[in-house]
């Protein structure tokens, strides 16, 4: 009896990820008091983006992961004329000068390894993995990166834990998502397939590419094997940024890929999918999006400092998103949402 990949959960798992990713409000807040003395700054005067990042030491990246982060606290705020201010939260209780301070408070945390590694990931501006004696970067690949995708053991272990979520949200991306006349999806760093098997189910006559690493495509074959869609699934070894896109496609599925990677390497990665497809093809953007304005959803922006965290990447905006599928000659249409604060955005090839 094959597996199914189309029913969904009785209950909503999303509460157990809030709680899983709040570790990281603690990181950011206690990192803002300790290290960067963010609060303090802002209380002297309102600062633009680039100044304030400037005077913390950051890159444009975790810049925004920081800040992004504390605007979903309640923390900070635009002003009038674009720049960021405190609120009178922040004001009355984050600032040495006030009374009611508990910087102090929060700052005792500012020790804990999680807090240090915190502060690590920020000024730097890479993932863990990035020195000799760190542990490589655990869930991407791409040639120089000493990635565990690329260790059998590791990449077996990484793999099934990423599937948990994917099990769950699979169902809501293949019921939200019409493939009834779609022949071909290429699924670009599928892992263990487990979104394509979901579309090869509730889709009897399509047909699905996995592109991933070969160590990875190993649990794949094994998926697709427990869910009866080997026939119809075929398993392709390649890297996405330098080989060329397995042909033929109409549909395309990047699913929770590009938060892995930079602005520059997510802009390219589209292009390249885009060019792949002819024209009423179909790019699927299956992510977490952050508001236009990066100033939230907080489970959004928790989530985006845990992959800033281990990768090259962070969370994006839906305009961001909309932006990269224009330059890629993309129609962009509105966000779905499928599961775990995760949506689908599709781009159409005209």
């Amino acid at each position: 009896m094959s597996l199914s990949a189309i029913v969904p959960p009785k209950t909503d798992p999303t509460p157990i990820f809030e709680l899983f990713r709040g570790s990281y409000a603690t990181e950011l807040i206690a990192a803002s008091i300790a290290h960067f003395k963010l609060f303090d700054r802002l209380a002297a005067q309102p600062l633009d983006f680039d100044t304030l990042r400037r005077q913390l030491g950051l890159a444009e990246r975790p810049a925004i992961v920081l800040l992004c982060a504390l605007r979903a606290m309640g923390f900070i705020v635009a002003d009038a004329n674009g720049r960021l201010t405190l609120t009178p939260l922040a004001r009355e209780h984050l600032t040495a000068a006030s009374y009611f301070d508990v910087s102090d408070y929060v700052g005792l945390a500012a020790g804990s390894p999680g807090v240090r590694e915190m502060i690590e990931r920020l000024t730097s501006n890479s993932p863990a993995g990035q020195k000799p004696d760190e542990q490589g970067a655990a869930f991407i690949y791409r040639e120089g990166l000493d990635s565990a995708m690329e260790k059998e053991a590791t990449a077996r272990h990484f793999t099934l834990a990423l599937a948990g979520r994917a099990k769950n949200v699979a169902p809501l991306l293949a019921a939200n998502v019409d493939l009834s006349i779609a022949r071909l999806l290429v699924d670009v760093g599928g892992g263990t397939g487990i979104y394509s098997i979901a579309c090869l189910q509730r889709n009897p006559r399509l047909k699905a590419i996995v592109w991933d690493r070969p160590e990875v495509l190993k649990v794949a074959a094994e998926m697709g094997a427990a869910y009866g869609v080997s026939d119809r699934l075929e398993l392709v070894p390649g890297d996405m940024f330098t080989d060329a896109m397995p042909p033929g496609a109409d549909i395309v599925l990047l699913s929770n890929i590009l938060h892995d990677w930079d602005r520059p390497q997510c802009q390219d990665l589209v292009a390249r999918c885009a060019a792949s497809l002819a024209p009423g093809g179909r790019l699927l953007i299956h992510d977490v999006f952050l508001n236009d304005a990066l100033d939230g959803p907080l489970s959004v922006a928790l989530y985006s400092a845990a992959v800033f965290s281990v990768t090259e990447g962070r969370a994006y905006s839906g305009a961001e998103y909309r932006q990269w599928l224009v330059a890629a000659g993309l129609d962009p249409s509105q966000i779905v949402p499928t599961l775990v604060h995760c949506g689908v955005l599709t781009g159409t090839k005209q």
